[in-house]
């Protein structure tokens, strides 16, 4: 800063005073570019971390994740917050662990020692999370996943609207017997999706039927299931999967029985994978996990807490984004 007052004519304290844009100043234009031309010149650059201690603020923001950052169909995530947090003039700090406890760990206390003014911690799918204790130094918002307690805000998808929504979909096409493939793990989507598939069928006074549901893992577990369920006595004549994947190989099996679809059975998808849905064909009309306003919604949350300190260690939001449906080709 010296070298740029030295060479522009002027005092440090003009050069701090239009560096920082200070409206109070009343320097005039002329002042205020050759201090920027001097600038320019020298490749002067404010020290980021001297100013954050001043400010109490380095408009910087950590981003952890397990292995978003290597999957395409959640990378949207990444974006939807990256674009909230540059529209306020922040940035993103990105980690990838992979998945590795210590290496969570780590990062968050490398995110501390950059004086992060707040940070958001994502998973890869929807589930229950641990991140480390010391994320609390910070506010922090939890994305595409929850902890047990709800000591802090969370956004992720509402599985169990999904699920009646796809299902709803189906039967207000007139399908009454309809097929529900879903996923063998233990997870929030396999038990919420099942929960609205059941919530819809009630709404229509259709009887639930345990004998329509099969259940597969990925990457091809829907083409047995599938295959089961169109081999049955009274087939249904609409399917819905639990995944764009398990649609895929859902295709392949009533393929392989000299079926068609829609026209001998409806499928409808889960997920809209950038990938999957809009390539099979016929084109796979499918629920969207609504990754980049989830996104949007951790980094907007995050900087309310930012600049509402008072607010941190009230009850913690856990927030459920609707999943819209995207109409294609097969139902």
């Amino acid at each position: 800063m010296k070298d740029v007052a030295e060479l522009a004519g002027v005092s440090r304290t003009t050069v701090s005073f239009v560096i920082n844009d200070r409206p109070d100043a009343n320097i005039p234009q002329e002042t205020k570019d050759k201090v920027w031309t001097a600038v320019t010149e020298l490749g002067y650059r404010p020290n980021a971390i001297a100013r954050g201690l001043r400010a109490q603020r380095t408009h910087t923001i950590g981003f952890i994740s397990d292995v978003i950052a290597t999957t395409p169909h959640a990378g949207h995530m990444i974006q939807g917050a990256q674009d909230l947090a540059w529209a306020h003039h922040n940035l993103l700090l990105l980690i990838n662990t992979g998945g590795n406890q210590e290496m969570k760990a780590a990062a968050v206390d490398m995110l501390l020692e950059r004086q992060v003014d707040g940070i958001i911690y994502a998973t890869m799918y929807h589930r229950e999370a641990n991140p480390p204790a010391t994320i609390k130094d910070v506010p922090a918002v939890l994305l595409d996943c929850y902890c047990q307690n709800k000591s802090m805000p969370s956004v992720v998808p509402d599985e169990v609207l999904g699920g009646y929504e796809a299902t709803k979909t189906l039967l207000e096409k007139g399908h009454t017997r309809i097929g529900f493939i879903n996923n063998i793990d233990d997870i929030p989507a396999t038990n919420g999706r099942f929960q609205g598939y059941q919530q819809a069928l009630t709404e229509f006074n259709i009887p639930f039927d345990s004998e329509l549901i099969e259940f597969g893992g990925e990457p091809h577990g829907g083409y047995d299931a599938a295959k089961k369920l169109m081999q049955k006595a009274n087939r249904p004549t609409a399917i819905f999967c639990f995944n764009d994947y398990m649609a895929m190989s859902a295709y392949d099996a009533i393929r392989n029985l000299n079926l068609t679809i829609p026209d001998d059975v409806a499928v409808i998808g889960f997920d809209n994978q950038e990938l999957i849905a809009p390539n099979l064909y016929p084109s796979l009309t499918t629920m969207e996990l609504p990754h980049y306003e989830m996104g949007k919604w951790a980094v907007e949350k995050l900087l309310h807490l930012i600049n509402n300190p008072e607010e941190r260690g009230k009850t913690a939001v856990q927030h459920k984004m609707p999943c819209p449906l995207i109409e294609r080709k097969s139902v």
